[in-house]
């Protein structure tokens, strides 16, 4: 039991690690805590075949945070996500405006000619107004180092599905929109 667990317990953490770092969704996430526990598992079991106390309380208590985990991103986020979804697919079905969900403002594709373009990271919202006045968007480089950042108004973007399209392909986005500094966005 050993031998495996020396070997479970890291490939688990680090995978799991991976998973929860990229940000890929709440299914991802909170499959990345499925994939904590196991590694805590393991980590507890190989405390217990080597006798280091320790590590084993350490993973008991991690482990019931895994669970919370767990609980929080394939519940209850999960759940939050499908009833945003759920209603904006009402809301296309009726004679109504169409609904898109907030949150996919930090997460939604961005589509040019059925292609991705960049990536929407947020959105400025328009208090007086009641709509977003502009999304800042990623553009380039892996796994945020090397993006580029655009301030895109609002009137440049329409919302499809679950994505929002612009008119402007992948090569024109940083010359017609203003680059931003990730942590230093624009009053207007």
């Amino acid at each position: 039991m050993e031998s495996i667990a020396t070997w479970v317990a890291p490939a688990a953490t680090t995978i799991a690690a991976l998973m929860t770092a990229s940000n890929l969704g709440s299914r991802v996430t909170g499959y990345g805590f499925v994939v904590f526990t196991v590694g805590s598992i393991a980590w507890t079991a190989l405390g217990v075949a080597t006798g280091q106390s320790n590590l084993v309380w350490q993973n008991i208590i991690l482990t019931a945070l895994n669970l919370f985990g767990i609980w929080r991103w394939l519940g209850r986020q999960s759940d939050v996500e499908e009833g945003g979804k759920a209603a904006r697919e009402a809301s296309e079905a009726a004679a109504t405006p169409t609904l898109f969900p907030a949150s996919l403002f930090t997460s939604a594709p961005v589509i040019h000619g059925g292609d991705t373009v960049a990536h929407c990271v947020d959105a400025m919202l328009d208090c007086a107004a009641g709509r977003p006045a502009y999304l800042v968007m990623s553009t380039g480089g892996v796994a945020g180092v090397g993006e580029t950042m655009l301030r895109v108004p609002w009137s440049d973007v329409e919302v499809e599905g679950e994505s929002i399209t612009v008119h402007v392909g992948r090569d024109d986005l940083t010359s017609r929109y203003k680059q931003v500094p990730r942590d230093q966005w624009p009053g207007r």
